[in-house]
Parts: C-alpha cells; sequence; structure tokens
C-alpha cells in the first residue's frame, strides 16, 4: 500500500495543470537530481526534451514547455515570482541558451529541443523523455506525469520498488471501508485519523504550519482571482468573470487584504441565490488565476484547483462566522484523504480518466470535507463523497484549444455546488439506506474512465474541443 499524504494531494504550484505543467516541471527537477547523482551534471554538453501522447497535443495549451524550461532552469514552482515567469521563457528563447539549473549555461531553442510527439508511451499517456549529450553520448531518461504533479518511472510498477513503497502509516488506508474501520476502532472523526498518520511523518507543529500555508495560498489566489479583470491569455479572449460577479456581489465594508475580505463578505447578504454566486465566485477566481499561469493549490489538480477553496470559504463566510484554523484544518486533512482513496482505487488523471478523475475527486474531497464540518458522522462524509463523484462520473475532458479554461473554469464553478449539496443530502441520510458506497463508485469510476475513448482524455481531439471552432471564439 502506497503512503499518500494530504501534503501529496494539495501542493502549491503554478497554473494550468498540474499534469501537463507541475508535472513535467517536477520531473525536469528529477532529472537534474538524477544527474547530479550520478555526476554526469558537470559533463553535460546538450540537453533535449521529447514529450508524448496528451503532453504533446494539449501541451502547447497547458504551457508545457514553458513548465519544461522553468524547471530545467532551476525555478522553484512553489516560490518562483509568477510575474517573472514570461520574461524567463523568453530570455530562453531570444538568447538560445538555459542556464541549467541555474549553473550551467547551455545552446538551447525551443523550438527544436522541446519535441511534441503525437505518440503515446505504452505505460501511461503524459510521458516526457529527458535526453543529455555526454562526452558525445546520448542519456536518456523517461517519466511519466500522471495527475496531480506526481511523477513516476516506468521501474516504479517492479515487485522492487513495491516492496520499498510499502505504507509505514500506523492506519494504513486504502479503501473508505478501512478508515471507517479505524474510525469505529479508535472512536475518531476521520480528521483525527488522517492526523494521526501525518503525526507519524512530522511533527504537528509542521503540519499545521504546511496547512496555514496551503490555506492562505488559497486565499490569496482567490483574492487575486476577484480583484482582476480583463481577459485570459490563450488566443479565446476569455473574459474574466470572477472580477464581473465580486463587483455586483461585494458589500460596503472596506478591506484591504484578503483576512479582511473575509470579514466583508461575512457581512453581504446571504440569500440564496447571493450564496450560488459567491461560491461559483471564488470558484471562477481560483481557475481564473491558474489560466494565466498563477499560483495555486492542487485539489487534487491544478485543472480543478476552484472547488476546494471555494467550498470552504463558502463554510468560512456563509455557515460559520466563528470558523477557524481549526475547521480549516479538518476539511484539508478530510479532503485530502479522500483524494488519495481515488487516487489509490481509480486516478486523478484526466488523461486516463476525463474530467471525472479531476472536477469529480475534488467536488468528492470537498463534500466529505464540509460534511464533517458540519457535524457528519465518518459514514456520511463517506456518503457525502459517494454522492458528489456519482453525479460526475462519465465526465469529459475535451479542452477547447487544449487550453484549461472552456469548459474547465466554469466546471469548478458546478463541482462546488454539488459539493455542498452532496453534504446536505448526505446529512439528511441514514448510512444504513444507501445502496452505493464510496468504495463502488471508486470502482465504477476507473472502469468508466478505462471504457471512455481517449479523444474524451485531454487530447483536444473529442467534444467541445473540435465542436466548438478556434474562429467562434
Amino acid at each position: 500500500m502506497e503512503c499518500i499524504s494530504v501534503f501529496d494531494m494539495l501542493k502549491i504550484g503554478v497554473g494550468p495543470s498540474s499534469s501537463h505543467t507541475l508535472g513535467p516541471w517536477r520531473a525536469a527537477e528529477r532529472w537534474i537530481k538524477e544527474l547530479k547523482t550520478a555526476n554526469k551534471f558537470d559533463k553535460v554538453e546538450a540537453i533535449s526534451v521529447d514529450l508524448y501522447g496528451s503532453l504533446s497535443l494539449t501541451g502547447k495549451g497547458h504551457a508545457t514547455d514553458y513548465a519544461v524550461m522553468l524547471g530545467l532552469s532551476g525555478a522553484n514552482p512553489e516560490t518562483v515570482p509568477t510575474a517573472d515567469i514570461d520574461k524567463t521563457v523568453a530570455t530562453i528563447k531570444n538568447t538560445k541558451t538555459l542556464l541549467f539549473n541555474g549553473e550551467k549555461p547551455l545552446a538551447f531553442s525551443p523550438e527544436t529541443d522541446i519535441v511534441f510527439n503525437r505518440k503515446f508511451l505504452p505505460f501511461h499517456s503524459n510521458g516526457m523523455t529527458f535526453t543529455a549529450i555526454i562526452n558525445g553520448r546520448k542519456s536518456k531518461s523517461t517519466f511519466y506525469s500522471i495527475g496531480g504533479g506526481f511523477v513516476v518511472k516506468e521501474e516504479r510498477t517492479n515487485h522492487k520498488r513495491n516492496f520499498e513503497i510499502k505504507c509505514t502509516f500506523p492506519y494504513p488506508i486504502d479503501k473508505g471501508t478501512e478508515l471507517l474501520q479505524f474510525c469505529k476502532n479508535l472512536n475518531l472523526p476521520i480528521s483525527q485519523v488522517v492526523l494521526e498518520n501525518e503525526k507519524s511523518i512530522r511533527s504537528e507543529e509542521d503540519i499545521d504550519s504546511e496547512l496555514q500555508r496551503i490555506w492562505d495560498t488559497m486565499l490569496e489566489c482567490m483574492y487575486i482571482g476577484c480583484h482582476k479583470e480583463g481577459n485570459l491569455p490563450g488566443g479565446l479572449n476569455v473574459r474574466r468573470r470572477a472580477y464581473d460577479m465580486h463587483q455586483n456581489l461585494k458589500g460596503e465594508r472596506p478591506y484591504s487584504n484578503p483576512i479582511e475580505w473575509i470579514y466583508s463578505i461575512r457581512d453581504t447578504e446571504v440569500k440564496f441565490r447571493q450564496i450560488i454566486k459567491w461560491v461559483s465566485c471564488f470558484a471562477l477566481a481560483v481557475n481564473e488565476v491558474n489560466a494565466s499561469l498563477g499560483r495555486v493549490v492542487t485539489a487534487p489538480t491544478n485543472g480543478s484547483a476552484g472547488v476546494i477553496p471555494a467550498v470552504l470559504m463558502y463554510y468560512l463566510v456563509i455557515e460559520n462566522h466563528d470558523g477557524n484554523f481549526e475547521d480549516i484544518k479538518r476539511f484539508l486533512l478530510v479532503a485530502g484523504e479522500i483524494g488519495s482513496i481515488f487516487k489509490k482505487g481509480a486516478t486523478i488523471s484526466a488523461a486516463m480518466g476525463g474530467c471525472q478523475a479531476e472536477i469529480g475527486v475534488s467536488s468528492a474531497m470537498a463534500a466529505g470535507a464540509l460534511t464533517e464540518l458540519l457535524g457528519g458522522t465518518p459514514e456520511q462524509v463517506l456518503v457525502a463523497a459517494e454522492i458528489a463523484m456519482e453525479h460526475h462520473l462519465g465526465l469529459t475532458c475535451d479542452p477547447i484549444g487544449g487550453l484549461v479554461q472552456i469548459p474547465c473554469i466554469e466546471r469548478n464553478a458546478m463541482g462546488a455546488i454539488k459539493a455542498i449539496n452532496a453534504a446536505e443530502l448526505a446529512l439528511d441520510t441514514n448510512p444504513e439506506n444507501v445502496k452505493v458506497p464510496l468504495d463502488k463508485v471508486v470502482n465504477t469510476m476507473w472502469e468508466t474512465a478505462k471504457d471512455m475513448h481517449s479523444k474524451y482524455k485531454e487530447t483536444s481531439e473529442g467534444g467541445l474541443a473540435v465542436g466548438v471552432y478556434l474562429t467562434d471564439c
């Protein structure tokens, strides 16, 4: 059983895609580390990158080439100033030189040294091969971006590697039934069981600090998205809608930072229509930031990054005006655990499972987390997660122009609303009467993913991606 921490599911990075941007970025970092470990880095004479399958088909729209160049340059996606990204890439393009890991200048032309191959590698649809010329000979290393910023090599599937990653958590969880059994045996809510696992690998002070950093990033992302107008980059001329919605929703109370903003929202009108608009506004804001190479938190992916912060913000500004860090902590712990169950039992990669693997999973994560905060039992938490996913089954990934904009941004708003609805349904449900358990819907989602035609799996070769022409936009 693989250990998947909450901090594996919720990672800070740069948009627009966890699998097509953050994954290749991290792969470049890992390749550099490989070269250094093997004492080959200083001997590198030239480098090139081949992108395969979905990384190739939608790589331009997902800024995969940007991610590769930034990763090879030694930039950290968690800390790199996002305003400097375009400048860094432009310098590489104009000078035909890349400062390898910030240390070694190499001749590098993105037009010829980053190759987009339509061919799919057999192991995973998001494959990439890094090549270094050392003493006139080629040294290659292939990585796979499997969703949510996770990167693996094919040899991970062999017996020895699997043995090395066996779980060391005190309460190893692979399925929902196992999670519920631990809750029952320990007489603890889901968040506390997850916390005990996290405490086995880091201190509670570090857990709190990192969770606070994740929430701060989410909150700042919503704040930026709600206060920036104009069109998104990429050529579709998609207008940012969060700004306009926020202008119509915000109240009279002044504010100057994200924390004061929360209090100002609490003073606004909270009729049903306004609540729907606020939740949608929060979700749209995050994914508009994501679409413009902004900093977001994978939840569980960049393309679905708006659902969890929107639902958590809903709880803080609508449901509980006394909500504090302990509530935020519990929410993120539960959400992360539900996401890990989907990753272990199915996939969080749209290139493998369509958008059900992104928006569907994020909606399930948010629904379950909200249910615990609203007083639901562990059983009701999993009922909420199941309901949310059940009504995303079969959702395709068909981004127009290969950009994480249409229909991706709106889908975050819909996923957030569904999550809240699923939580309310679960709270009024006796789990003993439920016919479809969470583990069954996880399995069904994976079977659906395997049956889904490849053109609906982040290739921009089906659905809206071919039904709507770029000239229409």
